[in-house]
């Protein structure tokens, strides 16, 4: 049991139990921690909102033995912890179960396989619903002409009859996520949004199929397959989208779910999971591996690219007793480290923790539908309800016209044009920004663009291009600048890349050895020419330098014997359109800040061309997170722009974020929306599209009240028919729709 506990607290549930134990043994995934505490990680499965997660928390909290239970609406994980005998969590399981949700063992497979299932299913009863839906209201049209022109009753029940054939076996596939969903709420005596949309759409269906069985005028099958149709759409956008999110989490814990060569005593290597291993264990980093611990270097001397961890921009040397952290790349030759910290306590594990606490913060943004639906279900049933008893009981009508006009009233409260009211804006407005390179990623990444009104920028590859150039390259002896090239195509470090690519042709001279940490030597008859550190080149700091600034910018040193040294300086060149953009920004009102992990020179001097007043520099992952919070508490709304893996805590913690095309996948995951290009007006287009959308969202929620306010009363008092509820429901989406498709039209305020 206990072999199964490390496996499942490592975020996998051990194969053989996961296959074979019973459902509902989640003592076997317990672990008993060293202050005596009990800890379980679990995925609970029908997770859905920010409500279900509180829901959940509440109940658990509820247990007097339960000290925390927090859940990740992205990853669906359950880090419950409890003070107690392991068998304590059948109970605390059962709490869960009995909600209507399901406890698991915590599998990443299961859950991108379940959520791959649900989209799928979504999707093909999506399909049929939208084929469904054309066909009917082709027929609907024919039917509505034929009143006009004389249609003769025969014709007209042969078309009745067509279209329940179409939309009947449609309706009983593609209605099943309401169904099952509005018949769960039931069970669990609760309604929510998808009970009048069951009930409208069964009704609506039945009364149909009574009506056409009996001849009538009036059938009504168009109207519950397309509401249908547009319900799914919504769904599977929404379901899209919040994979997305997970998603980023779940990048983040591969990385840091690894395997490292751990050197045994007797100096036998061995292949362990980097969970398990202890500290003071010596690991082995061939050159090209990624470190797998937090840890110092026992042994070698290298080059680690550090950019993923904490956006240094250059590499960075390492020797005997320097410390290094998972997460980051040996460069050079191979090294022993001396383990300090694995598995959950390393920084590469703290950023998996700061991302999954701010993509929860964030998930507690509810949609608009879900903030009306608890008062939009009972009230749109006992509105039907009294209509219903009212024109039956009160005015003596029969049953069945009561019905109707109960029918008409469900079916005219329809929340079409109320849930139309934000997707159709996105809709429209992820297509323009895709048109201009821009990926929205996050279904509530519009409004919240819209309220932002600070923006917070990284440097490396965010304000910059994130390629170092070398500068004033025209001022140097091309004598000189051939020989260093020459010298620098022996290299990939990034630094020498860019030296050679100032002379593209400068030959590589061969014999040119590379010193890990230090820079190259070329053996010379009159002696070692050296390119690289100022160290390594023998250059006094305090005679060579006029400031700090020089001693801090990104250089390369060229040693010859009896001539002086020559000192290559680069500059990593700002996007061509930062400094417009950034002045654009402070026109506008946004506060403008740039925080980094790069060096403060390096940072300073992009701030200062850059019209930045506010920086900081030398910044960590949990520091950004943690200054994105505190001007959170000051009641700011941040936009934050970044690209690094260091970042992606940031981008998840911030109001709202973006990130270029050029960055880490995982911080692509994490942000709200992607850029394409190298010009930054990109994040001026999305604010500006998000406004114009806020605006067009705001009409369609008034038109949508203004619609409801006028239709339902003519509903009640048995004006409407379902027919003519029908048509004022696809008018008023209709019209939404339409108001929406301005934003296309728009015309773009930066290019």
């Amino acid at each position: 049991m206990t072999a199964a506990a490390t496996l499942a607290r490592a975020g996998a549930p051990p194969p053989a139990l996961a296959a074979s134990a019973p459902a509902g043994e989640a003592a076997f995934y317990a672990r008993r921690e060293a202050d005596g505490a009990m800890t379980l990680n679990a995925m609970v499965e029908g997770i859905h909102c920010g409500g279900c997660v509180a829901k959940i928390e509440r109940a658990l909290g509820q247990h007097p033995a339960v000290v925390s239970a927090r859940v990740n609406l992205s990853t669906r994980r359950l880090a419950l912890r409890w003070n107690g005998a392991a068998e304590l969590a059948e109970a605390l399981a059962a709490r869960v179960n009995a909600l209507g949700f399901k406890f698991v063992p915590y599998d990443p497979a299961r859950l991108a396989a379940g959520d791959r299932a649900a989209e799928s299913r979504l999707l093909r009863a999506l399909a049929v619903a939208g084929f469904a839906a054309a066909n009917v209201m082709l027929m609907s049209v024919a039917i509505w002409a034929g009143r006009v022109e004389g249609m003769e009753p025969a014709t007209r029940d042969m078309l009745h009859w067509f279209s329940a054939l179409i939309a009947l076996p449609a309706l009983i596939y593609s209605a099943r996520p309401f169904v099952h969903s509005a018949w769960g709420a039931l069970r669990r005596r609760s309604v929510n949004m998808d009970v009048p949309i069951a009930v409208g759409v069964a009704l609506t269906a039945g009364m149909s199929l009574f009506e056409t069985i009996n001849g009538a005028d009036h059938a009504y099958f168009d109207s519950a397959v397309s509401l249908v149709f547009f319900l799914l759409l919504g769904r599977y956008l929404d379901l899209r989208a919040r994979g997305q999110a997970r998603s980023a989490a779940e990048r983040l814990l591969a990385l840091n779910a690894r395997s490292v060569t751990v050197v045994g005593r007797d100096g036998a290597a061995a292949s362990v999971p980097a969970e398990r291993v202890t500290p003071g264990a010596v690991v082995l980093v061939a050159s090209g591996e990624r470190i797998g611990v937090d840890g110092t270097i026992a042994d070698g001397r290298s080059e680690v690219d550090t950019s993923l961890i904490t956006g240094e921009s250059v590499p960075a040397p390492v020797k005997p007793g320097d410390l290094v952290y998972a997460g980051a790349v040996n460069l050079g030759p191979a090294l022993r480290v001396t383990a300090r910290a694995a598995g959950e306590n390393t920084l590469l594990a703290e950023i998996v923790r700061l991302m999954e606490a701010a993509e929860q913060k964030k998930s507690r943004y509810i949609a608009l539908a879900d903030r009306v639906s608890r008062l939009y279900a009972p009230v749109v049933h006992l509105m039907a309800l009294a209509t219903f008893a009212g024109w039956w009981l009160l005015m003596g009508e029969t049953w069945q016209h009561s019905l109707v006009y109960a029918i008409a009233v469900l079916i005219v409260t329809c929340p079409c044009a109320l849930g139309l009211a934000v997707p159709a804006v996105q809709v429209i407005a992820t297509g323009r920004l895709m048109r201009r390179g821009i990926l929205l990623k996050s279904g509530t990444a519009l409004e919240r663009l819209a309220t932002a009104d600070t923006v917070v920028f990284d440097k490396t590859g965010t304000l910059t291009l994130g390629r170092p150039a070398l500068a004033d390259a025209d001022t140097f002896d091309a004598e000189t600048l051939r020989l260093a090239a020459g010298m620098a195509r022996n290299s990939a470090h990034p630094l020498a890349r860019a030296l050679a690519q100032a002379a593209p042709d400068a030959p590589a001279l061969d014999g040119t050895r590379e010193i890990a940490g230090c820079g190259l030597a070329w053996p010379r008859p009159g002696g070692e020419i050296r390119l690289g550190s100022r160290a390594w080149c023998g250059i006094d700091e305090d005679a060579a330098l006029e400031g700090d600034e020089r001693a801090s910018a990104m250089e390369m040193w060229l040693a010859r014997p009896g001539l002086a040294p020559v000192r290559f300086a680069f500059a990593d060149a700002p996007r061509p359109d930062a400094a417009g953009v950034i002045g654009a920004l402070k026109r506008r009102g946004y506060a403008v800040k740039l925080v980094s992990g790069d060096r403060a020179p390096a940072v300073a001097a992009v701030a200062e061309a850059l019209g930045i007043d506010d920086w900081r520099a030398r910044v960590t992952p949990a520091d950004k997170t943690a200054f994105l919070a505190g001007l959170a508490r000051e009641g700011r709304r941040v936009l934050m722009v970044g690209d690094g893996l260091n970042d992606a805590p940031a981008l998840a913690a911030a109001h709202v974020s973006v990130s270029p095309s050029s960055a880490a996948d995982i911080s692509q995951t994490a942000a709200d929306a992607v850029f394409q290009g190298e010009r930054l007006g990109a994040v001026l287009e999305l604010i500006d599209t998000a406004r114009a959308a806020r605006r067009l969202v705001r009409e369609n929620i008034g038109a949508a009240i203004v619609y409801n306010f006028v239709a339902v009363p003519i509903a009640v008092l048995g004006v409407l028919t379902p027919f003519l509820a029908a048509i004022a429901m696809s008018g008023s989406s209709l019209a939404v729709v339409g108001n929406a498709l301005r934003l296309a039209r728009r015309r773009s305020s930066w290019t």
